[in-house]
């Protein structure tokens, strides 16, 4: 059996002709504008315990210790399990041929439409987990191959939409077309960038579900 590429984000880049932008496009900017965050009595006693976890042991924790016991929670804040509209799902094998390169990664977590445990269609927010400690692979790079392959299997022309996660480092990412627009790196350590994380989470759902999925 061949041993699957690991790309490197420039090569991908170069071999698809993607384009990295840093300055905010207006879809970027709409998903970043998001009003102060109120949690329930019952989300703010979860927001205070995974804080005080992450500032413990966030540049410690292996890739499976960040994904349980700091992501998953900040992804249920977040407002993206599971619901009537569409099916999340963690470690989800994608792959596609796109122009004659067998893509194939396992996003770390998607969603899509679908019932209980099978998607239908992937429906872009993607995420890949790094942790601080022996980080393995090109996380920026496994993103922009899961978006390829979703690009190529939806076949619709929407924005595609995903978080590279390292650490305690977040960044947003809007992929349209060919170019990709990166927002500024979230500190998970620091209260109010994690406060502006799940905002962020939340306002994805609302596109996904007003836009996206229409």
């Amino acid at each position: 059996m061949a041993k699957k590429k690991e790309w490197k984000e420039g090569e991908i880049a170069l071999a698809f002709g993607l384009r990295p932008l840093v300055k905010p496009t207006p879809l970027m900017q709409e998903w970043l504008n998001v009003e102060k965050l109120i949690l329930s009595v019952i989300e703010e006693y979860i927001f205070n315990e995974t804080y005080e976890k992450g500032l413990l042991h966030i540049q410690t924790w292996s890739e499976e210790d960040l994904k349980m016991k700091f992501i998953s929670p900040i992804l249920n804040l977040g407002k993206l399990t599971e619901d009537t509209n569409f099916v999340s799902m963690f470690d989800k094998p994608l792959s596609a041929t796109v122009k004659q390169y067998k893509l194939s990664v396992k996003a770390d977590f998607v969603i899509g439409s679908g019932l209980m445990d099978y998607m239908q269609k992937p429906y872009f927010h993607f995420q890949e987990y790094k942790p601080n400690k022996k980080p393995k692979g090109d996380s920026m790079a496994q993103l922009l191959e899961a978006f390829l392959i979703a690009q190529q299997e939806n076949a619709d022309g929407k924005p595609l939409y995903g978080c590279e996660v390292v650490g305690d480092s977040w960044r947003f990412v809007i992929m349209e077309n060919t170019h990709y627009c990166l927002s500024r790196s979230f500190n998970s350590t620091i209260q109010e960038d994690l406060l502006q994380i799940i905002a962020i989470l939340r306002k994805f759902r609302h596109i996904l579900e007003t836009v996206l999925l229409k």
